[in-house]
């Protein structure tokens, strides 16, 4: 079975780069294929990469709070480059101000994205999420449902090639 390719970065203007990092790591030793474009990324940036990875996800952050007008249209531009069906995550302070988090998911979700994470967010609820949803839950080594006795971060210790 192919191992899942994720891009990820950080959108528009934004800088913030330890939370992409944490999860960069997070999913590489889950298992995952990591494409990590880094910061101050344009959707055609993810997009592309996406289509040059044959990529099975494309995951999304945002900290500085203006998520809602760098997403705008990213699907639509998903649709329109061919990769319409692809599963798009976003997370991080998605907004400026505090919000309520039900009324900010419900905009995301109508904006196309598949799953929406408020600040916060341990990283091993979106590796467990897209485990599911990308169906290899049951054989990528380094994932398993949170909560199981023994495993930390949603990662198999044991299953992490040491490098």
């Amino acid at each position: 079975m192919k191992i899942p390719t994720l891009v990820m970065g950080v959108i528009g203007m934004d800088v913030h780069a330890v939370g992409n990092k944490i999860l960069e790591k997070a999913f590489t030793e889950a298992g995952f294929n990591v494409v990590n474009l880094g910061v101050m990324v344009s959707q055609e940036e993810f997009i592309q990469a996406a289509i040059e990875t044959a990529a099975d996800a494309i995951l999304v952050s945002s900290l500085y709070g203006h998520a809602e007008l760098d997403c705008r249209g990213l699907r639509a531009k998903c649709m329109e480059a061919g990769i319409g069906k692809i599963p798009l995550y976003v997370g991080g302070n998605l907004v400026v101000g505090k919000a309520d988090f039900a009324e900010v998911e419900q905009i995301f979700k109508k904006m196309g994205f598949n799953r929406v994470y408020p600040p916060g967010t341990m990283p091993e609820t979106a590796i467990a999420d897209l485990a599911k949803d990308l169906g290899v839950n049951e054989w990528l080594p380094g994932v398993r449902p949170q909560g199981q006795e023994g495993w930390r971060h949603g990662v198999d210790e044991s299953a992490v090639e040491r490098r």
